[in-house]
């Protein structure tokens, strides 16, 4: 780093305010020691309110688009660096996944915009579903154009099926435009979270250097078979779509284990058997599958097994076995000069405790990165638990990822003069 770019040493970041306001959004949809607050419900609009209504602090006027996200832009000259995350939960989940990034964007924002003896200024996003409530990403994925119409007229929600369009009008954003990015008026993304994992706290680490975020493919896989009594059909002639599906999945675990990569992981999300009685050899059943990986070539391979071994229960004949794509998430690289900064950050407010890894989990900092240098650093996560409402980060990490954090967007404003 240049002179320019060493840390202020009074940086004004405010650990208490940090705190408060997580402490704010905690309480919006409070469940145990969590949050419920799916995408468009109650909750999740007054977290979107909170925020809007706390932009003008750090300078920015607020903006909420016709998909549920939320901008706070400035009018200070000068370099402009986008940062964020998101504000709705998974249903019964953490106060922290997501509303940490978002806090700690505003914070950046109230330290650095009112600053004259820096050019440039930090602007704020809230993306909305970033956890797949109506889709994957829809909001960052809309900001950066690659949501159609279409696409919002066909989603619906995954607990309930409601229809995103009806969804949106009940909120009062139907009919509003959405905000697609101005190529160019961004340095680039940086987005914090917790990490969702042990290796920080294992490691005695306080921030994670995000190298890569993994990509997601996610499939649905139907077996069909004949629907028939449970208790007259002979096990020599039946043909259960549930035992298909079970023996499948002990198959995945023991073939993918000599395929994958040293960081593949690969889940069975959800099993649903048709009819579901007990009286009732299943006709159908069908599951969710997912896998992540880093390396597209991998996930590749993995698919290739997939798609064989479906065959191969297909052809001995007693169940058909259909594998659908469902999702493709491309595997993204955070920028060079970010990651640089970050640990450079960190050298100075975590003394060093840093360690430069990949994200197991997907971000809205991969859909970013398509069109701009992106960037993510983590804060540990206790006993590395998350999507569940005991999800908890120490308040001094908390604190000491926010002053990494906005050194960050010090640092990269003034190496973008």
């Amino acid at each position: 780093m240049g002179e320019s770019a060493m840390p202020d040493p009074n940086l004004p970041v405010d650990g208490a305010r940090v705190l408060a306001d997580l402490t704010a959004l905690r309480a919006i949809g409070a469940y145990k020691t969590g949050v419920h607050k799916p995408s468009f419900s109650e909750p999740h609009m007054r977290s979107i309110e909170w925020l809007a209504a706390r932009l003008p602090e750090a300078g920015l006027a607020p903006t909420i688009d016709g998909i549920g996200n939320v901008f706070g832009t400035s009018a200070k000259p000068g370099p402009k660096l986008l940062a964020g995350s998101h504000l709705e939960s998974q249903n019964f989940a953490g106060w922290l996944d997501g509303p940490l990034g978002v806090v700690y964007a505003l914070e950046a924002a109230r330290v650095i915009n009112p600053d004259s003896s820096l050019r440039g200024a930090v602007e704020v996003a809230a993306w909305c579903d970033e956890e797949g409530h109506f889709g994957h990403f829809i909001g960052s994925r809309s900001y950066v154009g690659a949501v159609t119409e279409a696409e919002i007229d066909a989603a619906r929600d995954r607990s309930s099926d409601r229809p995103m369009r009806e969804a949106l009008e009940s909120v009062g954003l139907g009919g509003r435009p959405r905000v697609t990015a101005e190529r160019g008026r961004h340095v680039g993304y940086l987005e914090a979270h917790i990490e969702q994992g042990r290796t920080l706290e294992d490691s005695g680490l306080k921030i994670g250097v995000v190298t890569s975020i993994v990509g997601i493919w996610q499939y649905r896989i139907t077996f069909s078979g004949e629907q028939n009594h449970a208790g007259t059909t002979r096990m020599a002639i039946r043909r259960d779509a549930g035992l298909a599906l079970a023996k499948f999945c002990v198959a995945i675990d023991d073939s993918f284990s000599v395929l994958c990569g040293p960081r593949t992981v690969w889940t069975t999300g959800r099993i649903t058997l048709d009819p579901g009685a007990p009286s009732i050899i299943p006709g159908r059943a069908e599951m969710l599958f997912q896998m992540r990986d880093d390396n597209a070539s991998v996930i590749e391979r993995l698919e290739a097994q997939l798609r064989r071994m479906a065959a191969e229960v297909t052809a001995e004949g007693r169940c058909s076995v259909e594998v659908e794509r469902i999702r493709t998430g491309a595997p993204a690289l955070m920028d060079a000069t970010f990651q640089d900064t970050i640990e450079a950050a960190s050298a100075r407010f975590a003394d060093g405790k840093s360690i430069r890894m990949p994200s197991g989990a997907g971000h809205d900092a991969q859909v970013l990165a398509t069109i701009m240098p992106s960037g993510m650093l983590f804060v540990p996560s206790i006993g590395g638990i998350s999507h569940h409402w005991s999800e908890n980060t120490d308040d001094a990490d908390i604190v000491t990822g926010a002053k990494v954090f906005v050194e960050t967007c010090r640092r990269l404003l003034v190496l973008a003069r």
